[in-house]
């Protein structure tokens, strides 16, 4: 009886789109999961917020001045986005669909990814690569998978 191919889901994400390869072994190449493909709009941080930040008096004298915002709404974004990826692979997984990860990202969704995953996901990572690769070619991605998996 031959042994089941491992289904290796390539995850190639920044903080804003995400896409889903599938390498089912040795000489397969890859191939788009289908339905996987995600999309986040993210606006600056300047068109995230309600309004402008408020004024403060100086503690001397008669000045004002501009308090900075407390937050970073696009980065809380890409973080979010992070943990919807994360959030919609365990559903995968739960189905059984994929029995490794490679995660392709730079270094900030890369961190964000990680910080996202559960434990059962995180057990399956069998490769990272710190690049953004989201707007390559499905033929440069497994250029770039190469050092990490057998294509």
């Amino acid at each position: 009886m031959p042994a089941k191919a491992l289904r290796t889901w390539i995850v190639v994400a920044d903080g804003a789109r995400a896409r889903v390869m599938l390498n089912e072994g040795v000489g397969k190449g890859l191939s788009p999961v289908p339905g996987l493909e995600m999309v986040d709009d993210n606006p600056p941080t300047r068109e995230q917020g309600s309004d402008r930040p408020g004024r403060t008096h100086d503690r001397m004298g008669p000045g004002r001045h501009a308090m900075e915002p407390r937050a970073d709404w696009h980065r809380q974004e890409k973080a979010l986005f992070a943990k919807s990826i994360a959030e919609r692979l365990t559903a995968e997984l739960d189905r059984d669909a994929f029995d490794r990860l490679v995660l392709i990202a730079p270094p900030a969704a890369m961190g964000d990814l990680r910080a996202a995953l559960d434990d059962r996901a995180h057990k399956l990572v069998a490769g990272e690569i710190t690049k953004d690769l989201t707007h390559a070619g499905d033929a440069e991605i497994e250029d770039a998978v190469g050092p990490v998996l057998a294509v």
